[in-house]
């Protein structure tokens, strides 16, 4: 193979993803005077980006003047279980205020208070109304105004190219295998930086709020080009997804319905979320159903009602329910908010939620409650980056968003994951330019290139094989049995095994007919990834023994003081085979343990974002 007939596009640096991630990365490359290109699997924005509805993150003190980012920092850690980067969690507390400024100044549209400022309105985890938003349409408008913002800042936008490997040259970045999916023709970007915006991997499960997109690609090939995986087993079961009807079971609820009053209720009619308050909650909270009652009737003063709990809890209780035989009918629970809010009123904080039922379920969420149950949504775990710089360990390759691990520890808080893009887009950018200030461009390797290649279209040359959807839906199968949202050490050693023998099965995949226009070759490719996304998962759960954030051991129930003391790493070693090792966490520095362990009352009313 003549790789010099291969389409070959040169950029100083390439970002892999154009969702919110993705687009920040790429606008703060362009401003700082790279030649920029931006890679999308789908189309500019298509993203779960605006997924996150209810709202950004940042303590800007608009609602509750108590509030600063020490406090938003101490909610972030305690949420995470302790298990975040420090580091990482400090500079989101710290920088996300000025990002969602940034968006204002781009031209975001963010609901308002009475006096004019940015609204910000309760969510699970949140010691006070800290979520800027635009309706439940949060990150719809994010995306809309990085994207009208970044289309003018001279980045290359490739659309429709979906990244397969990266070329290294003596270890470090020198370029990136794509193809286009339109015509199947295959691209070679020479490129002195990566950086990464894919975002997690939740199509590895049956039940998930994650679109086609989402199968684990840049995990997969940090994976493959030597980077780190951190936490893998911490993957987030958002407790409120459609449960009916089948077409549409696992399309996500915002936590926004829970934020703007609605309750969870079981087949008995019970608000049953008071029976699963965890013990330091219900220690902080005098009396847990008078602060409900009072947070009901609009008392800002009251403290978080048990629906807005860490998602973790929501999730395993809702699960609870249903296998005590408390559940609605498809499966799940009832979220009520019809009964708790006016018509018109949930109309216009609500929109999207309105018209998704109204649509796909045909509910009427201002006359009857939801179905909702617990669905694959978010992944803390991810590559391993610098907190300062995004950098992976890869020479070169930068990650960023939802598939750069450690900023969330072991459960993202709601909110905290359109922050996170913002804060850490800007971070992987700037990283991504300082290092390319001090190297030059790589060399192609041809025989890298054409195995990359030649790996891709194995799936085309074979006469007779397996189906690759059939083998995809299986992987979901094990995944969603075996490592859902309660795991059993017997059941992950299982799962093991069973991704051991779909390893096998990929070999034998074949796509039919030619790579133009075949969705049966691009998902043929996507089982490259998903298959580590899956393997890097259930080792990693299994390796943690105790429950501990969105990892929960039936046989290990409860947190362990040990599990503090360690991160699970994940590298392939030098014969291609997955490796996890545990790496002792490095104690943090002492000014922000102060503040992690502080009491609130010691944080309130500090300066709101300094």
């Amino acid at each position: 193979m003549d790789i010099n007939e291969i389409q070959t596009i040169e950029h100083d640096v390439l970002v892999v993803g154009a969702g919110g991630a993705g687009i920040r990365a790429a606008i703060e490359c362009a401003q700082l005077g790279l030649n920029t290109g931006m890679i999308s699997k789908s189309l500019l924005g298509k993203a779960h980006t605006v997924m996150a509805e209810g709202g950004v993150a940042a303590a800007m003190g608009n609602v509750d003047k108590r509030d600063n980012w020490k406090i938003h920092f101490r909610d972030t850690m305690r949420g995470g279980k302790f298990l975040n980067q420090w580091r990482m969690a400090e500079l989101h507390a710290k920088q996300a205020p000025d990002r969602v400024r940034e968006l204002e100044e781009w031209g975001a549209v963010f609901d308002r208070t009475p006096e004019g400022l940015i609204n910000q309105r309760n969510f699970g985890g949140h010691r006070y109304p800290r979520l800027a938003h635009v309706g439940d349409r949060t990150g719809l408008e994010i995306i809309r105004t990085l994207q009208d913002f970044c289309i003018h800042q001279g980045i290359a936008t490739h659309m429709e190219c979906t990244g397969l490997d990266l070329l290294l040259d003596s270890g470090r970045v020198a370029g990136m295998v794509a193809y286009w999916r339109e015509t199947g023709r295959f691209v070679i970007f020479k490129t002195k930086a990566v950086i990464f915006a894919t975002g997690g991997g939740g199509k590895a499960w049956q039940v998930t709020s994650n679109s086609w997109e989402y199968t684990g690609d840049g995990l997969g090939m940090a994976y493959r080009a030597g980077a780190e995986l951190i936490d893998m087993e911490f993957t987030q079961f958002h407790p409120t997804g459609m449960m009916w009807p089948p077409s549409v079971k696992g399309t996500l609820v915002t936590e926004g319905v829970r934020g703007e009053g609605g309750i969870l209720l079981n087949n008995k009619n019970e608000r049953f979320m008071f029976k699963y308050i965890p013990e330091k909650f219900a220690a902080e909270t005098a009396d847990t159903v008078q602060e409900g009652a009072r947070w009901l009737k609009g008392d800002k003063n009251a403290r978080r009602p048990p629906e807005l709990l860490t998602r973790d809890v929501v999730a395993r209780s809702i699960k609870k329910e249903v296998e005590e035989g408390r559940g609605s009918p498809h499966g799940g629970v009832f979220l009520d908010i019809a009964s708790q809010r006016p018509a018109d009123f949930i109309k216009k904080k609500l929109p999207s939620m309105y018209h998704q039922f109204k649509e796909l379920a045909e509910v009427d969420i201002t006359k009857e409650p939801m179905e909702v149950g617990p669905t694959l949504h978010y992944f803390m775990g991810g590559i391993r980056v610098d907190s300062d710089t995004q950098a992976t360990n890869v020479p070169g390759l930068f990650a960023c968003g939802e598939c750069g691990g450690g900023m969330h520890g072991a459960n993202r808080l709601g909110g905290n994951s359109l922050s996170d893009l913002l804060v850490f887009g800007k971070l992987a950018g700037a990283g991504a330019a300082g290092y390319i200030k001090k190297v030059s461009q790589g060399k192609i390797d041809e025989a890298q290139a054409t195995a990359i290649i030649r790996r891709a279209t194995a799936f085309l040359n074979r006469e007779e094989g397996l189906n690759p959807f059939v083998v995809q839906e299986d992987l979901q199968k094990v995944m969603q049995q075996l490592v859902g949202i309660m795991r059993l050490g017997g059941e992950l050693q299982k799962a093991l095994v069973e991704i051991e023998r779909i390893k096998k099965d990929i070999e034998k995949v074949k796509a039919h007919a030619s790579p133009q226009f075949n969705p049966g070759w691009n998902a043929a490719n996507d089982l490259n990834n998903l298959i580590v996304t899956a393997e890097a998962v259930t080792m990693a759960a299994l390796a943690r023994e105790e429950s501990r954030g969105g990892h929960s051991r039936i046989d290990f129930q409860g947190e362990r003081e040990e599990g503090l003391t360690y991160n699970n790493i994940i590298k392939k070693d030098q014969s291609a085979k997955m490796q996890l090792r545990r790496e002792g966490r490095l104690a943090p520095a002492k000014e922000l343990a102060d503040i992690a362990y502080a009491k609130i009352e010691d944080l309130e009313g500090q300066k709101a974002d300094g």
